[in-house]
Formats: structure tokens, sequence, C-alpha cells
């Protein structure tokens, strides 16, 4: 499981070293994409195979469905951590996410999210209030 946040910075040849506490996750490989709200998605290769299992589900005759596949599958990058324990962030994905050299980096249960700091920062202060300020069930069942 993803927890915590962490704070990174990008490499010159567009690599990020992970989180220490995230690597026995990621050793075996990771797959990065697109997340909403402009942020990067990284799953490890387990995760992502399940996710992609439910995925095949969607169906092929929902325009809706067929637009987030392309744009979430076209996106995906596989690969395995180096000695380093780094990633590279292929440019395409790094334009998507507007990613500087500082970023910030959350677990977020089944995943992890790369997000340019200054763009982390601003999500976080427009939703902290809302989230400290919540008086209804969000998801069912939690609390």
């Amino acid at each position: 499981m993803f927890l915590g946040t962490h704070t990174p910075k990008l490499d010159d040849k567009g690599r990020i070293i992970l989180p220490a506490k995230f690597r026995g996750e990621l050793e075996s490989g990771v797959v990065i994409t697109r997340g909403q709200e402009r942020c990067l998605y990284v799953f490890s290769t387990r995760e992502f195979d399940e996710m992609h299992e439910k995925i095949r589900q969607a169906p092929v005759t929902s325009k809706t469905s067929r637009d987030f596949l392309r744009l979430f599958l076209s996106g995906a990058n596989a690969e395995v951590p180096d000695a380093q324990h780094r990633v590279t962030i292929p440019a395409q994905l790094r334009a998507y996410a507007g990613l500087g050299r500082d970023l910030t980096v959350i677990g977020a249960g089944n995943r992890a999210e790369i997000w340019d700091t200054a763009a982390w920062e601003t999500y976080y202060t427009e939703q902290e209030a809302a989230f400290a300020d919540t008086t209804e069930e969000v998801i069912p069942g939690l609390f």
C-alpha cells in the first residue's frame, strides 16, 4: 500500500528516485501513466495487470470508455527501476503533468501519484478545507 508524501527531484534525464517506502512494492516493475487532475499515476506491475483486467470489461460501444482507455493506456510506460531505484518519466508524461524539477509523490493506496510540487500545493490548499469540513459520507461504509 502506498502512503505518505515525499519530495524527490527530477534529474536532467527525466528520472526520479522512487521513495524508499515504495521500493519494495515497485522493485519488480512499475507502470506510469496519465492520472486525473494532471498528475501521473504509478502502479506496481501487479496492480496494473489487475486494473487492466477490469479495463478489458469496459464496453467498446461506449465512446466515454473508448476515450478514457485511449488516453489512459496510450500514455502508459512500463519499466523496471535501475540499481539506484530510478525510473524515467517519458517526456510526454512530464509535459502532461507539467513536471518541473521539484516533485511531490503521494501515496494513494493502490498507487502513487507524481505531481509538480507547485501544482500539488495548489491542489492541496484548495481541497484541505473541504476535506476537513466534510460532514457526509463520501465513500459508502467508510465512516
